[in-house]
């Protein structure tokens, strides 16, 4: 794995850094198939690097997962997926929070806390949305979610791990995209540690 962020995909970064080298994007992705045809992913829940609410982090009781929409892939498409990772964190790679498959090749959506068709194993090896934590006094942490077209309908099981996702994905993308979201952990942490500082 390269430890260099592609000079393509570095503008769709707000701050690229080390860690964004392993992203799903950098490995899977490329200037030719990033955005092709007006392929764009968004969330009604937040924009383009803005913070991610408690409810979808690991922060609040019953949190669940954001939700997304995508516009039309390139004609030819046949499955989309879903990779979300954060790459600040102190693994040598990016930690997976969500791998999703078998989504329809066509606009889109998935609405708060909607289960997908097939989920993959995130980086606790559970199949289900990994609710983004970061630990009081941790810099903001950026979670980037990658969606991707596919030129051919993948056959893995749900369970599934990151790499064997990966590895039926490559050379079969068509298309891809990518929006991000940060987050810093709850408030009262730091306001915590400030009436300490005090005391």
């Amino acid at each position: 794995m390269s430890d260099t962020v592609p000079s393509w995909l570095k503008p769709r970064l707000g701050d690229p850094r080390p860690g964004h080298a392993g992203l799903a994007i950098a490995r899977l992705g490329g200037e030719q198939t990033f955005g092709r045809g007006g392929f764009a992913l968004s969330s009604p829940a937040f924009g383009p690097g803005q913070p991610l609410d408690p409810s979808f982090t690991a922060d609040e009781e019953d949190a669940v997962a954001p939700p997304l929409e995508w516009t039309a892939p390139p004609p030819g498409s046949q499955e989309l997926v879903l990779v979300v990772e954060d790459a600040d964190n102190a693994a040598p790679r990016p930690f997976a929070h969500w791998t999703v498959w078998g989504l329809s090749p066509q606009k889109g959506k998935l609405l708060e806390g909607e289960i997908p068709p097939r989920v993959g194993k995130n980086a606790h090896g559970n199949s289900e949305w990994l609710l983004p934590e970061v630990a009081a006094g941790d810099p903001v942490h950026e979670y980037v979610f990658q969606l991707f077209a596919l030129d051919l309908p993948l056959t893995l099981m749900p369970g599934a791990s990151r790499e064997d996702l990966f590895a039926a994905m490559d050379g079969h993308v068509t298309a891809c995209t990518l929006t991000t979201a940060t987050y810093a952990g709850p408030e009262e942490d730091e306001g915590a540690d400030w009436d300490d500082e005090e005391i």
